[in-house]
Formats: C-alpha cells, structure tokens, sequence
C-alpha cells in the first residue's frame, strides 16, 4: 500500500512503534503506553507546524488507540484520521474501555486461530515478498490496559475536533463486525467499506484499500 501511495505521488511514513517491527527497543525497555507510543510522537514533534502540510493519520486494528492519543496531542497537525477496523474511542471515557469491551464480546479461538486469506486463493497472494516480511517482522507486544483505562485521555477539544473515517472489513474475524459496528455508532465519522477483507486487509485487498485512501485525501486535499 505504501509504494501504491508513493507511486501516486504521496509522501508516506510507515512506522514502527516500540519495540514492534525493526524499531531497536527490547519488549521489555516498553513498560508503558507512552513509551510504545513514542516514535509516534516523535514524528509529529519534527513536523512543522503549516497549515498546508497537514497529515493523513492512518491506524489499524490496536493502532486506533495509539492514533487517538496523536489526535489528541497534535491536532492542528492533522487533516483527517483514518480507523481501518481500528479501535476507535469516544472522548467521554477512556480508550482502555474498548479494550475491555472487546474482551467481553469475542470468543478466545478467534484469536488463537488467525489465517491468511486471499481473493485468489492461498497460492496467489497480491505480493508474497510482503507477506513474507509481514510475517517475519511479528514481535509480541503488551495491550497497556492499565494505562489506558486511567483517567480521561481524550477531549472533545482537542481529540473530538478531528475529522474521522472509519473503514469497516467484512470478514474481519479479529475485529469482528458486530464490533466495529458499535464504534461506529458510538462516534460520529465518514465510514467506507471493503468487501470480503478479512483482518489483515493490507495484504488481501491492498488495491482496494489503496483506492480508498486515495479518495480520502483527495476530499480533504480538494
């Protein structure tokens, strides 16, 4: 999805937070929310402060947590925010609920059974090199309940005040659909949908998802 973007022109950041992918820090050097956040919040830190330049925040899956808390710190440097079957908070409670909420309401052997799907079959991935890679840059990693579940995080000042697009996955088994249909009724945004995406949706409908964040940052851009 990345080189799609760049091909079309975009500049695009892909990064790694602590500890997760090829970012240098041990598990155990992240003892806290803040400090897996931190590359996340580094790179905002080093962008001017122009209007003209304002970002397209993209988070998936448990990256919607650390994308709000961005939008909460940096908002003035935000175009919209994008939550690609991502958890999406409200300002009226900590994010750290929905974790807890989503606990309640899925089955462990959803978890514990994960598979690589794809539209042409399991033989014929969009690109197997970056499934591959996908594959060998995955690092287990904490939830940070605790940290997130203390106090309110989010404003409606700060974090509230950004734009927002949901993309709902159908056949998401992680982030079920009944789910994500609670986010999205409990927090007012645009909301897309890609048919038939399973979880990982980056590698089994890059094309598609690709298309749509095209639109999105033409209508912001526009």
């Amino acid at each position: 999805v990345v080189n799609l973007l760049k091909t079309a022109g975009h500049q695009v950041t892909a990064l790694d937070l602590g500890a997760s992918g090829v970012d240098p820090k041990r598990l155990e050097e992240v003892t806290s929310f803040s400090d897996y956040l931190q590359p996340l919040m580094d790179f905002f830190a080093s962008l001017p402060d122009e209007q003209d330049r304002k970002v397209i925040l993209v988070g998936h899956s448990y990256a919607g947590l650390c994308i709000s808390l961005a939008m909460e710190r940096f908002p003035k440097k935000i175009s919209v925010a994008v939550f690609i079957a991502a958890y999406m908070p409200h300002h009226s409670s900590p994010p750290g609920t929905l974790i807890q909420e989503y606990f309640k309401r899925t089955k462990v052997e959803f978890l514990m059974d994960c598979e690589f799907t794809f539209g042409n079959g399991l033989d014929k991935p969009p690109t197997f090199q970056d499934l591959e890679l996908g594959k060998m840059l995955v690092r287990p990693s904490g939830l940070f309940v605790e940290d997130l579940v203390s106090g309110n995080l989010l404003t409606e000042e700060k974090f509230g005040s950004v734009d927002r697009v949901f993309i709902k996955l159908e056949g998401d088994k992680v982030m079920m659909e009944e789910f994500q249909e609670l986010m999205i009724q409990n927090s007012p945004k645009d909301v897309k949908v890609i048919s038939e995406a399973g979880h990982m949706v980056m590698l089994s409908k890059p094309h598609e998802l690709y298309r749509l964040l095209q639109d999105i940052g033409d209508n912001f851009f526009s």
